[in-house]
């Protein structure tokens, strides 16, 4: 029995437009390596990035479409006041990137930054 692979794609920055690249990112790593999980996590204020109505809705949805997991910071939501009820469908919220990070890598997950 073999494992699926795992890339962690991280957007973490000030600027939302962050998510366009990191999204962008993840929806080329999972068609070149389609038998990976791929995970988009997104940190710090980019995280209004992937709320509803905030200015890449259609890149979420097309890249949620595509088997890519979208997760977002729990505190760093918090820190941007935005409740899971703004985050747009489909996207995961952890209590901690860093900590779901670290445990990720732990367990053998690939990190990408961008």
């Amino acid at each position: 029995m073999t494992t699926a692979r795992e890339v962690l794609i991280h957007a973490f920055d000030e600027d939302p437009a962050v998510v366009a690249g990191a999204l962008r990112v993840g929806r080329n790593a999972v068609q070149a390596m389609p038998e990976s999980i791929v995970q988009v996590v997104v940190q710090g204020i980019a995280v209004t990035g992937i709320a509803v109505g905030g200015g890449f809705d259609e890149d979420t949805a097309a890249t949620l479409a595509r088997g890519v997991r979208i997760v977002a910071c729990g505190n760093s939501m918090q820190r941007a006041h935005l409740e899971s009820s703004q985050m747009a469908p489909g996207v995961q919220i952890v209590p901690s990137a860093v900590a779901h990070l670290a445990e990720r890598q732990w367990a053998g997950a690939a990190y990408i930054r961008v």
